[in-house]
């Protein structure tokens, strides 16, 4: 009572004090009664525990299953066991020396994967590379598997999203991917393996963590990530390709996921552009009606990069789903917006990740009613927010999918079920632009109403905030639950896509 009594107090001399001032203080004290709620809490770990708490429970109410769910999902190509280990750990235990971060391509030795390690622990970035040396990389394998608290993990992006949607009762799920002995035993009971995707050994991938603020020799990591290599030639041919599109016929799903185009960057460009080119003609078989989300993953390789873009793969794919690293690198290769940035600088700004997206949309979209592209969704995601942009008309329950991607990247980094506040930190930004370049409009962070909505054209921007893990247990896979989250929630209006 005494806290409503003391603001309405203050608030009344405010108002007196207002209307015998100048201009200048006017304008002032204007800019603080037009602040958001959450900006009048009192600093400190009480106040931030607050704020946190309204957005989970704003989720918690808001966030709905649409009327129209998905009966069966199909999900390929790439599937492998993750061997999860300290990064700085295992390269000590291997007697690397710490030295100067440098990014490569593809990896060949020891001292590649050195370099590589330390450039992007540097920047607390997550990449994925091709080990060239067959041998050299299983005696990495080997002391991975070894090494004390070694985890292994289903791994694989088609894999993890397949996961995913296990978790709902009534989601038929159909996983195609090289998958050995020791995957199938890890998958969940409810996901349905074709025999031609089962084979004899398992595909490894050694994904090497690191935490926030931990450092090796000068190297400092800003925030937790992980770095993941792998001498995959299963995964890195997307051998099964062929499998699911045979198998598609069969199990007749209502929605297709696919993902592992960038494993075959490090195969050369002569195996890339002949199997880019079956993939598409593959992709072509699958019914229009039937809407093909493509997961993308970290990549280099600006010519591939841009065969994807351009002219192959995105333009005949309904939504994609790619995080901060992933949407630079695809403007980069193809001149797009803000392309003259080598990265980006700590929290990517919003309006430049808004320009990047509605670009993708004008020019490799459907955004245009006259344009022959398929593509009408794009889901956004980094640390701090995500974003869900999509063509007018052809996508619903938008709002909701956007929440509950975000609140499965909270609880589950923290190893979790359910939010657990206490954990967590808001780090989105309370105010931001719709775009980086006039014109554009200024918007607010409402944390009782987690969800700011914009428009450019046609297009739909849903903006939500993460709350942050503080002390994450795990990083890999939380983009693959996030984009699954995202579709679980989404809902497609069929009539758009006939």
């Amino acid at each position: 009572m005494w806290k409503t009594a003391t603001a309405a107090a203050l608030l009344a001399l405010s108002v007196g004090y207002f209307y015998h001032s100048g201009t200048d203080v006017q304008e002032h004290i204007l800019h603080y009664v037009n602040m958001p709620v959450f900006q009048f809490l009192s600093p400190g770990v009480d106040s931030q525990t607050r704020v946190e708490q309204v957005i989970s429970d704003a989720w918690e109410t808001l966030i709905t299953l649409p009327s129209r769910q998905w009966s069966k999902v199909a999900v390929g190509v790439n599937a492998c066991v993750d061997v999860v280990v300290s990064g700085v750990g295992l390269l000590q235990a291997m007697a690397v020396d710490p030295g100067v971060g440098r990014d490569h391509d593809v990896l060949h030795s020891k001292e590649d994967l050195k370099e590589a390690f330390i450039h992007y622990m540097g920047r607390g970035a997550a990449a994925e590379r091709f080990f060239t040396d067959g041998e050299v990389f299983q005696r990495i394998a080997r002391a991975a598997a070894e090494y004390p608290g070694a985890k292994l993990y289903v791994g694989g992006n088609a894999a993890l999203i397949a996961q995913k949607f296990a978790l709902y009762p009534n989601l038929a799920v159909l996983l195609c991917g090289p998958v050995g002995p020791k995957l199938h035993e890890m998958l969940d009971e409810q996901i349905v393996v074709p025999p031609d995707s089962l084979q004899e050994t398992d595909e490894f991938h050694l994904i090497l963590e690191y935490k926030a603020g931990e450092e090796w020799g000068s190297t400092r990591a800003p925030q937790a990530n992980r770095f993941i290599f792998s001498h995959d030639v299963s995964n890195g041919e997307m051998s099964s390709l062929e499998t699911f599109i045979v198998s598609l016929e069969d199990f007749q799903p209502d929605l297709v996921v696919l993902s592992g185009l960038h494993m075959m960057e490090g195969q050369g460009r002569e195996l890339w552009e002949e199997r880019l080119k079956e993939a598409v003609s593959a992709i072509a078989y699958i019914r229009k009606a039937v809407p093909i989300h493509l997961e993308l993953a970290s990549m280099t390789d600006k010519e591939y990069m841009n065969s994807i873009m351009q002219e192959q793969v995105i333009p005949i794919v309904s939504s994609i789903g790619l995080n901060e690293q992933e949407l630079l690198f695809l403007s980069q290769a193809s001149d797009g917006p803000h392309a003259d940035m080598a990265a980006w600088d700590g929290i990517p700004d919003v309006g430049c990740v808004s320009d990047i997206l509605h670009w993708i949309l004008e020019q490799h979209g459907r955004s245009d009613p006259a344009s022959e592209a398929d593509l009408t969704r794009i889901h956004f995601h980094t640390l701090a927010y995500h974003i869900l942009a999509t063509v007018d008309e052809y996508w619903g329950n938008q709002a909701e999918a956007v929440m509950a991607g975000a609140r499965v990247a909270s609880s589950q980094a923290c190893g979790l079920q359910t939010v657990d506040v206490t954990k967590v930190e808001l780090r989105a930004p309370r105010e931001f632009y719709s775009s980086h370049f006039e014109p554009r409009e200024k918007l607010v962070l409402n944390p009782t109403e987690p969800v700011t909505v914009w428009r450019r054209g046609n297009v739909v921007f849903h903006f939500t905030p993460v709350l942050v893990c503080k002390n994450p247990l795990r990083t890999v896979g939380l983009g693959d639950a996030i984009s699954a989250e995202g579709l679980v929630y989404s809902e497609l209006l069929i009539d758009q896509f006939l």
